[in-house]
Protein backbone atom coordinates (compact mmCIF):
# COMPACT_ATOMS: atom_id res chain seq x y z
CA UNK A 1 0.00 0.00 0.00
CA UNK A 2 1.48 3.52 -0.52
CA UNK A 3 2.20 6.09 1.77
CA UNK A 4 2.09 9.43 0.52
CA UNK A 5 3.58 12.13 3.09
CA UNK A 6 3.00 15.75 2.64
CA UNK A 7 5.52 18.36 4.05
CA UNK A 8 4.14 22.10 4.43
CA UNK A 9 5.51 25.32 5.94
CA UNK A 10 2.05 27.40 6.50
CA UNK A 11 4.09 30.68 6.69
CA UNK A 12 2.13 31.64 10.33
CA UNK A 13 -1.00 31.14 8.25
CA UNK A 14 -0.40 33.70 5.83
CA UNK A 15 -0.42 34.50 1.98
CA UNK A 16 1.17 36.03 -0.73
CA UNK A 17 0.39 38.44 -1.34
CA UNK A 18 -0.95 39.79 1.93
CA UNK A 19 -4.90 38.85 2.77
CA UNK A 20 -5.09 40.53 6.48
CA UNK A 21 -7.43 37.97 7.69
CA UNK A 22 -7.76 35.07 9.30
CA UNK A 23 -6.82 32.10 6.82
CA UNK A 24 -7.30 28.76 8.51
CA UNK A 25 -10.95 27.98 6.61
CA UNK A 26 -8.55 28.66 3.55
CA UNK A 27 -5.57 26.14 4.60
CA UNK A 28 -8.04 23.72 6.13
CA UNK A 29 -9.92 23.11 2.90
CA UNK A 30 -6.91 23.23 0.77
CA UNK A 31 -4.97 20.37 3.09
CA UNK A 32 -8.35 18.32 3.26
CA UNK A 33 -8.70 18.22 -0.56
CA UNK A 34 -5.33 16.47 -1.31
CA UNK A 35 -4.80 12.45 -1.11
CA UNK A 36 -2.52 12.02 1.87
CA UNK A 37 -2.01 9.79 4.71
CA UNK A 38 0.46 12.01 6.99
CA UNK A 39 1.29 15.74 6.55
CA UNK A 40 4.59 17.17 8.42
CA UNK A 41 3.62 21.16 9.14
CA UNK A 42 5.55 24.03 10.10
CA UNK A 43 4.85 27.44 10.93
CA UNK A 44 1.42 26.53 12.06
CA UNK A 45 0.16 28.85 14.58
CA UNK A 46 -0.72 27.09 17.55
CA UNK A 47 -4.38 26.87 17.90
CA UNK A 48 -4.97 25.71 14.24
CA UNK A 49 -4.11 21.89 15.46
CA UNK A 50 -7.60 20.80 16.58
CA UNK A 51 -9.36 22.42 13.75
CA UNK A 52 -6.93 21.04 10.48
CA UNK A 53 -7.77 17.87 12.15
CA UNK A 54 -10.96 17.86 11.98
CA UNK A 55 -11.27 19.21 8.17
CA UNK A 56 -9.29 16.84 7.21
CA UNK A 57 -10.80 13.56 9.13
CA UNK A 58 -7.11 12.94 10.94
CA UNK A 59 -5.55 12.84 14.38
CA UNK A 60 -3.05 15.18 14.96
CA UNK A 61 -0.30 16.08 17.31
CA UNK A 62 1.77 19.85 17.98
CA UNK A 63 4.62 20.63 19.26
CA UNK A 64 5.16 24.75 20.27
CA UNK A 65 8.23 25.95 18.70
CA UNK A 66 9.06 29.92 19.24
CA UNK A 67 7.58 33.39 20.24
CA UNK A 68 4.71 31.78 21.98
CA UNK A 69 4.87 33.94 24.96
CA UNK A 70 1.56 35.75 26.30
CA UNK A 71 -0.07 33.23 23.78
CA UNK A 72 -3.64 34.07 24.39
CA UNK A 73 -2.26 37.98 23.69
CA UNK A 74 -1.02 36.93 20.70
CA UNK A 75 -3.89 35.10 19.46
CA UNK A 76 -6.18 37.42 19.85
CA UNK A 77 -3.81 39.94 17.39
CA UNK A 78 -3.00 37.55 14.98
CA UNK A 79 -6.54 36.05 14.77
CA UNK A 80 -7.58 39.49 14.03
CA UNK A 81 -4.75 41.14 11.87
CA UNK A 82 -2.46 38.30 10.84
CA UNK A 83 0.21 41.03 8.96
CA UNK A 84 0.08 43.32 12.14
CA UNK A 85 2.51 40.10 13.66
CA UNK A 86 3.51 38.25 11.02
CA UNK A 87 5.35 34.96 12.77
CA UNK A 88 5.40 37.19 16.41
CA UNK A 89 1.67 35.47 16.29
CA UNK A 90 3.57 32.21 17.52
CA UNK A 91 4.79 29.24 16.14
CA UNK A 92 4.24 25.23 16.58
CA UNK A 93 5.14 22.18 14.42
CA UNK A 94 2.13 19.89 13.81
CA UNK A 95 1.69 16.25 12.35
CA UNK A 96 -1.67 14.95 10.60
CA UNK A 97 -2.24 11.14 10.23
CA UNK A 98 -5.30 10.13 8.57
CA UNK A 99 -6.44 6.60 8.32
CA UNK A 100 -4.65 4.77 11.82
CA UNK A 101 -4.40 5.58 15.03
CA UNK A 102 -2.02 7.73 16.53
CA UNK A 103 -0.48 5.61 19.72
CA UNK A 104 2.55 7.69 20.85
CA UNK A 105 3.91 10.79 20.41
CA UNK A 106 7.84 12.26 21.46
CA UNK A 107 9.39 15.55 20.98
CA UNK A 108 12.90 16.32 21.84
CA UNK A 109 13.98 20.20 22.40
CA UNK A 110 17.22 21.07 19.76
CA UNK A 111 17.78 24.78 20.95
CA UNK A 112 16.56 28.15 22.86
CA UNK A 113 18.49 30.36 20.43
CA UNK A 114 17.99 32.21 18.64
CA UNK A 115 14.24 30.51 18.44
CA UNK A 116 12.67 27.93 20.18
CA UNK A 117 13.63 24.70 17.93
CA UNK A 118 11.98 20.97 18.51
CA UNK A 119 12.01 17.39 16.57
CA UNK A 120 8.83 16.06 17.13
CA UNK A 121 7.70 12.46 16.24
CA UNK A 122 4.49 10.28 16.46
CA UNK A 123 3.54 6.46 16.01
CA UNK A 124 0.70 4.92 14.20
CA UNK A 125 -1.11 1.87 15.11
CA UNK A 126 0.98 0.12 12.46
CA UNK A 127 4.53 0.74 14.27
CA UNK A 128 5.45 3.54 11.82
CA UNK A 129 6.87 6.46 12.99
CA UNK A 130 6.74 10.44 11.33
CA UNK A 131 8.86 13.03 12.95
CA UNK A 132 8.80 16.65 11.72
CA UNK A 133 11.52 19.76 12.28
CA UNK A 134 11.66 22.99 11.36
CA UNK A 135 15.66 23.94 11.56
CA UNK A 136 17.20 27.10 12.51
CA UNK A 137 17.02 29.77 9.30
CA UNK A 138 20.01 31.87 8.09
CA UNK A 139 22.41 30.10 9.87
CA UNK A 140 23.33 26.97 7.58
CA UNK A 141 25.76 25.45 10.13
CA UNK A 142 23.59 24.97 12.90
CA UNK A 143 20.83 23.79 11.09
CA UNK A 144 22.91 21.20 9.62
CA UNK A 145 23.43 19.74 13.34
CA UNK A 146 19.69 20.47 14.38
CA UNK A 147 19.07 18.10 11.06
CA UNK A 148 21.98 15.47 12.37
CA UNK A 149 20.48 15.44 16.09
CA UNK A 150 16.54 15.33 15.14
CA UNK A 151 17.36 12.81 13.06
CA UNK A 152 19.46 10.50 14.62
CA UNK A 153 16.73 11.07 17.84
CA UNK A 154 14.26 9.91 15.46
CA UNK A 155 15.90 7.06 14.29
CA UNK A 156 16.45 6.06 18.24
CA UNK A 157 12.80 6.30 18.44
CA UNK A 158 11.58 4.08 15.49
CA UNK A 159 13.97 1.38 16.70
CA UNK A 160 14.50 -0.25 13.60
CA UNK A 161 10.95 0.37 12.73
CA UNK A 162 9.62 2.01 9.37
CA UNK A 163 10.37 5.99 9.74
CA UNK A 164 9.55 8.99 7.77
CA UNK A 165 11.48 12.10 8.45
CA UNK A 166 10.90 15.62 6.86
CA UNK A 167 10.23 19.12 7.16
CA UNK A 168 11.47 22.78 6.54
CA UNK A 169 15.18 21.47 7.05
CA UNK A 170 16.55 25.31 5.85
CA UNK A 171 19.25 24.16 3.87
CA UNK A 172 18.90 22.92 0.34
CA UNK A 173 21.04 20.21 0.51
CA UNK A 174 20.34 18.12 3.91
CA UNK A 175 21.86 15.21 4.79
CA UNK A 176 20.23 12.80 7.41
CA UNK A 177 22.60 9.54 8.40
CA UNK A 178 20.87 6.75 8.42
CA UNK A 179 18.11 8.03 6.10
CA UNK A 180 17.49 8.05 2.79
CA UNK A 181 16.47 11.19 1.08
CA UNK A 182 13.20 10.51 -1.11
CA UNK A 183 12.05 14.38 -2.24
CA UNK A 184 12.56 17.74 -1.85
CA UNK A 185 12.00 21.11 -2.82
CA UNK A 186 13.79 24.42 -2.24
CA UNK A 187 14.43 23.67 1.86
CA UNK A 188 11.43 21.47 2.25
CA UNK A 189 12.58 17.75 2.27
CA UNK A 190 11.28 14.31 2.92
CA UNK A 191 13.73 11.11 4.14
CA UNK A 192 12.64 7.61 4.88
CA UNK A 193 14.23 4.44 6.52
CA UNK A 194 13.86 0.89 7.93
CA UNK A 195 12.02 -0.66 4.99
CA UNK A 196 10.19 2.95 3.48
CA UNK A 197 11.50 4.14 0.07
CA UNK A 198 10.23 5.88 -2.46
CA UNK A 199 7.69 4.18 -4.76
CA UNK A 200 8.89 3.08 -8.18
CA UNK A 201 8.33 6.43 -10.32
CA UNK A 202 6.86 8.47 -8.09
CA UNK A 203 9.32 11.23 -7.44
CA UNK A 204 8.14 14.60 -5.41
CA UNK A 205 5.19 16.77 -6.42
CA UNK A 206 4.67 20.15 -5.56
CA UNK A 207 0.96 20.41 -4.56
CA UNK A 208 -1.11 23.65 -5.83
CA UNK A 209 -1.58 25.78 -2.42
CA UNK A 210 -3.19 28.93 -4.82
CA UNK A 211 -1.79 31.67 -2.28
CA UNK A 212 -1.34 30.51 0.63
CA UNK A 213 1.73 30.06 1.91
CA UNK A 214 5.54 31.30 0.89
CA UNK A 215 6.14 27.72 0.56
CA UNK A 216 5.05 25.03 -1.93
CA UNK A 217 3.70 21.90 -0.61
CA UNK A 218 5.52 19.12 -1.31
CA UNK A 219 4.17 15.24 -1.44
CA UNK A 220 6.19 11.82 -1.62
CA UNK A 221 4.39 8.86 -2.23
CA UNK A 222 6.71 5.53 -0.52
CA UNK A 223 6.27 2.07 -0.51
Amino acid sequence: MALRVVTWNLFHGRSVPPRDHDLMHAFSERLSTWSWEVALLQEVPPWWGPPLALACDAEQRTALTSRNQLLPLRRAVARRRPELLKSGGGGANVILVRGARVDAHARRRLCLWPERRVVHGVRDEHGRWFANLHATVHDDPRARREIATAAATALRWAGGAPLVFGGDLNVRDPEAGGLTHVGGSGVDHVFAANGLARACGSGRELLDRGDLSDHAPVRVTLG
